[in-house]
């Protein structure tokens, strides 16, 4: 009997209507838009293919949030599934998706074999997300206080990242540093690969902010549990007092899901240190605030907190590795700087200086127009999944790579010996 349950008003998933496409997305977690970029991403993707007539289900092994999205009101299924458990097998069979959406590589390590011999025919398609292989780098470096080298990148976790990016039969990257760095260190085939940034509605926009004069302090937004964001607020803690000894009276006010009473704990009225924990509304907090505040010394994709400081119309100031891969060649609507007392000067300058900060406030709208349009990046990514899905067939012979390592012997031999070896094992320990 299968284990695999259901909640909201669905208790059966299995696919009667053959006149809709049906898109299963497996996610790594449920989304949580409120908490995360890669929350809000995700369900901007889901409902992407809602709105193009697929049917769509979100299946998870994750324990469900308080937080998570209804996905009952996005007209959007969902399914607990179990890990390691053939009950999804029978659920994966009967639902008979025609796209599968893998959140994350481990969730393609852990379903993908499942789905490919249940539904042989299914396009699959890897949401990174980000490289985390590039991430868990550039912490590794950081922790050494040394600059990232190349050979810092052919790690066990990149090995992995990089295995299920070729298993797949697409991957979408939401960085274009990261796609160029899969195609010229990895040497990953672009065909394989779309670049998919995050998705704004042009004609959605919310209102552009206060103005100068009605903003004060600095603020910054991001999840507690992202290694990165933590790394920034202990960092904040020898930027804030360069900035507090020229602006007396500001406060540095730092928003973001799950604070952990480590975090509670650094709240300082006193010196303007604040930490405010979660934030209800993003785009208000942020639109109080006349800077974004964000030095992040390590991490990998693109950083939803600064488009989050964009779309309220509020400069930011940030490391090269904070606006890595979000503005397309086009002035950063703020400043870019390095080491704490650069990034001091640099957001005293912005705060200060209303010429500057108007300016800066000026390149916003070109920015988000160019990248982040998601009526023309929706189109181009629907258009590369149905080229692909015309002649699935041809698309895979031509991956021999990823072919492969879907093959079983890649690791039947081993797992036979250390079977064989187990066995015998336990064989002698019997014996009188």
């Amino acid at each position: 009997m299968s284990r695999v349950q259901y909640y909201g008003p669905c208790t059966n998933l299995q696919n009667t209507d053959t006149g809709n496409r049906t898109l299963l997305a497996i996610g790594h977690v449920w989304p949580e838009p409120q908490s995360s970029a890669a929350g809000g991403h995700m369900l901007f993707l889901l409902r992407m293919f809602r709105d193009r007539g697929y049917r769509v289900v979100f299946a998870c092994s994750a324990q469900r949030s308080a937080h998570m999205a209804d996905l009952e009101k996005e007209n959007i299924q969902g399914a607990d599934i179990l890990l390691n458990d053939s009950g999804f097998d029978t659920f994966v069979s009967g639902l008979r998706p025609d796209i599968v959406l893998f959140d994350r590589f481990m969730t393609e390590e852990q379903f993908a074999w499942r789905v490919e011999q249940a539904c042989p025919d299914a396009l699959r398609i890897l949401d990174t997300e980000d490289l985390q292989c590039l991430r868990k780098a550039r912490w590794q470096a950081l922790k050494e206080n040394r600059p990232l080298q190349r050979e810092d990148l052919f790690s066990d976790l990149a090995r992995r990242e990089i295995a299920a990016i070729l298993r797949s039969d697409l991957s979408l990257i939401i960085s274009d540093h990261e796609v160029r760095l899969l195609q010229d260190t990895f040497r990953v085939d672009p065909v394989l690969l779309h670049h998919l940034p995050f998705m704004v509605d042009l004609k959605h926009l919310p209102p552009s902010g206060k103005a100068f004069s009605r903003r004060r302090h600095f603020a910054i937004i991001g999840n507690f549990r992202h290694p990165p964001n933590w790394d920034a607020v202990l960092y904040l803690q020898q930027v804030w007092p360069l900035i507090r000894k020229v602006l007396p009276d500001t406060e540095l006010h730092i928003y973001g899901a799950y604070p952990p009473k480590k975090a509670m704990a650094l709240d300082n009225p006193r010196t303007g240190f604040r930490i405010r924990g979660w934030a209800d509304d993003a785009h208000a907090v942020l639109s109080d605030a006349r800077v974004c505040l964000a030095p992040l010394r390590f991490g990998a994709g693109i950083k939803g907190k600064l488009l989050d400081a964009m779309l309220a119309g509020t400069p930011s100031v940030t490391t090269d590795i904070g606006a890595e891969g979000m503005s397309g060649g086009l002035p950063w609507p703020g400043s870019i700087a390095s080491g704490a007392e650069e990034i001091a000067r640099a957001a005293i300058s912005l705060h200060e200086n209303e010429d500057l900060w108007q300016d800066c406030r000026q390149r916003i709208h070109p920015l988000i127009s160019k990248c982040y349009n998601s009526q023309v990046l929706a189109d181009g990514v629907m258009d590369h999944i149905e080229n692909i899905r015309s002649d699935l067939k041809r698309h895979r012979l031509n991956n021999f790579t990823g072919a492969m390592l879907r093959h079983h012997s890649m690791k039947s031999t081993e797992y036979l010996s250390r079977w064989i070896e187990a066995k015998n094992a336990l064989d002698d320990a019997g014996k009188p």
